[in-house]
């Protein structure tokens, strides 16, 4: 038992090859996540016990989110853009930046505003890639955006990042967090970065937090106390606004991504490497939707 946690870790489901991506879905009682090299996209109940494929052949999703109307808004590699999912009818909302085609969306937000924020990492393009399929980086970066679903307007708001990956908001959405995965081979630290937020655009701000490569920050959340759940390899590690390390739970493979869920949404649903797992917390997620 933890600071923040209750109970033991537990194994739900396992059997993947790279499990990703994990949203909690309150219509459903369900937790929906990727594998993403084996392409599919799977859900488990947590009333049964049970999981099941949702989707096959699912472009080789990653990130994913709930929106207010109850939606999933996620991201694909392999048609390199960001979708809505209703009830398993999926739609494109953006693939492009200037006339170029976007990398391969990685992980994605959803503002009070309804603005969608999603990180653009090469990852599903990369030669030799198993999250995608190759090709080439058409604009020339890896930034995070902000996209506008009504006028469909697309802007980079964060561009000073190498590989923005993990995103979240506070609570108040006044600042934001995103996790750097390119590390020392592209002669930066892994990190976790924050901007202050204020009127749709981002400016850098301090403290920021650095990581070794076997704890390096993949994908994140943040709770209504407004404290970091990050990925940290084989751990899940919680961070103060500050970044002052406040708790740790040790996971048995490396971790990829978090959310919270479960009926009061203080569950911690985590994939991790081939599986899913979860432990109970005392707080919830800041952006969590009440879709019920």
């Amino acid at each position: 038992m933890g600071v923040l946690t209750e109970g033991k870790l537990k194994c739900l489901s396992t059997g993947s090859v790279w499990a990703e991506g994990p949203v909690w879905v309150p219509s459903s009682q369900t937790v929906r996540w990727s594998d993403i090299p084996n392409n599919r996209i799977l859900e488990f109940e947590a009333a049964t016990g049970t999981t099941r494929e949702y989707a096959t052949g699912a472009g080789f999703t990653n990130g994913r989110t709930l929106d207010a109307d109850g939606s999933v808004v996620q991201c694909s590699h392999g048609s390199r853009r960001v979708e809505r999912d209703v009830g398993g009818t999926v739609t494109g909302l953006v693939d492009s930046f200037q006339g170029r085609r976007l990398n391969s969306p990685n992980d994605v937000v959803v503002a009070r505003d309804s603005s969608v924020w999603f990180t653009d990492p090469p990852y599903g393009i990369l030669p030799g890639t198993r999250e995608g399929h190759e090709g080439e980086q058409e604009y020339g970066g890896c930034y995070v955006f902000r996209f506008e679903p009504g006028p469909g307007s697309l802007t980079a708001v964060v561009t000073d990042l190498v590989y923005p990956n993990g995103l979240a908001f506070s609570p108040d959405e006044a600042v934001l967090y995103v996790t750097d995965t390119a590390g020392p081979d592209h002669g930066v630290p892994l990190r976790i970065a924050s901007y202050d937020v204020r009127g749709g655009a981002c400016t850098r701000r301090a403290p920021a937090v650095e990581l070794d490569e076997d704890h390096a920050a993949d994908g994140l959340r943040v709770d209504v106390q407004g404290r970091i759940w990050t990925s940290a390899g084989p751990e899940v590690r919680v961070y103060s606004p500050s970044f002052e390390l406040l708790d740790t739970v040790r996971v048995p493979e490396k971790v990829s991504n978090v959310c919270f869920g479960g009926p009061d949404g203080q569950d911690l649903y985590i994939t991790a490497t081939t599986s899913l797992y979860r432990i109970r917390t005392t707080t919830r997620d800041s952006a969590a939707r009440s879709t019920n």
